[in-house]
């Protein structure tokens, strides 16, 4: 019998691939498919009852609202063998529980590289240059009250300043490839353990050689309080961890100059909210560039971080293109139907547990 394959949101087999593959895989009877079909968050008993009827093997669930805990393995049995998130972090996945069940884990990170990075270096030009504040003077109809002046919505520019990237990893070097451009001076680094250089095994777009081509310093901070001494843009790309939860928190933000400029990209609890925004209002950071909040999707019109002038808040779009969803389904799909052993199939990323 063909294994049993549940999907939690509907995949356009038009628009994008992991769709298309999951279809065929129906229709040449390789999965027995059972699929979510509101174009809405799963609902979380639909899931569960689902499970508890039996056999499934593989389930492909997202990264928002898909908490993968042990109510839901308990629910799936023994009969569970992969699970398949379209995202790259996997903080809504209970890795222990399924290290414990003997289930496999695939994400999606490498679909997303070039996607995220793109909204990294946005983020920094936005919070920068006033981009968020602009925009706003425009669509409250200020800009007719607004007499020019010589230092009317000024930012600041990246020319000769010092980058800092935390989280070095794929994303973390193709943003910092995107602001080379910018005629930056040096930039600063840290990998998963602060002051250890890049191996060049993992140097996955010719960075280094790129940086000396642009004539930057490029090299590893010794520590995180060096990042925030230095920097005069600090973009967070690191995933989600116990080391890293609340990372950029009051003690880092106190240490950072009163003209620098945080981005993050990663997770939003990697920032501690209410210290940035005390760090905003009190003038001690110049401006922010957020594509991830604590709370997010929660996050309202009265949110303080989206009242604050000074920061630029995103709705999560770092993976927000087309072609960046379309490769996300691929490889979820693909690391599904390697896990439940469809024949041709082979793991686009697998998770280590």
């Amino acid at each position: 019998m063909a294994p049993k394959v549940i999907l939690t949101r509907p995949l356009d087999p038009t628009l994008l691939e992991g769709g298309a593959l999951l279809d065929r895989a129906e229709q040449d009877g390789k999965i027995q498919l059972v699929r979510w079909t509101q174009d809405k968050p799963v609902d979380r008993q639909w899931l569960l009852n689902e499970l508890r009827k039996g056999g499934t093997e593989g389930l492909v669930c997202m990264h928002n609202g898909e908490k993968i805990d042990n109510e839901l393995l308990d629910a799936a049995g023994p009969s569970l063998k992969v699970i398949a998130t379209m995202s790259a972090g996997y903080d809504h996945v209970d890795t222990a529980a399924l290290k414990k069940r003997c289930v496999r884990l695939g994400s999606t990170p490498d679909a997303l590289t070039a996607a995220t990075a793109d909204v990294g270096a946005m983020l920094v030009l936005m919070a920068s240059r006033r981009a968020g504040e602009s925009v706003r003077a425009v669509i409250d109809g200020k800009w007719p009250s607004m007499p020019w002046n010589p230092l009317l919505l000024c930012g600041q520019s990246l020319k000769g300043s010092t980058v800092g990237i935390l989280g070095f990893g794929k994303i973390g070097q193709l943003t910092l490839k995107r602001l080379l451009g910018f005629d930056v001076s040096r930039c600063l680094y840290s990998t998963s353990r602060p002051g250890v250089a890049l191996d060049p095994s993992k140097d996955y777009f010719n960075t280094l050689a790129t940086a000396s081509f642009h004539g930057v310093e490029l090299r590893p901070a010794e520590s995180y309080d060096e990042l925030a001494r230095e920097c005069d843009f600090l973009v967070t790309c690191c995933p989600l961890t116990p080391s890293t939860q609340g990372i950029i928190g009051a003690s880092f933000l106190a240490k950072m100059k009163p003209t620098a400029y945080l981005v993050n990209t990663a997770r939003g609890p990697v920032v501690d909210s209410d210290a940035l925004l005390a760090a905003l209002r009190e003038k001690r950071l110049a401006g922010a560039g957020l594509d991830v909040v604590t709370g997010e999707p929660n996050i309202g019109a009265d949110h303080p971080l989206v009242l604050e002038p000074s920061c630029v808040v995103l709705p999560h779009i770092g993976s927000a293109t087309v072609q960046a969803r379309s490769g996300m389904s691929r490889d979820a799909v693909k690391n599904c139907l390697a896990g439940v052993g469809v024949e041709g199939f082979e793991w686009a990323n697998e998770v280590p547990l």
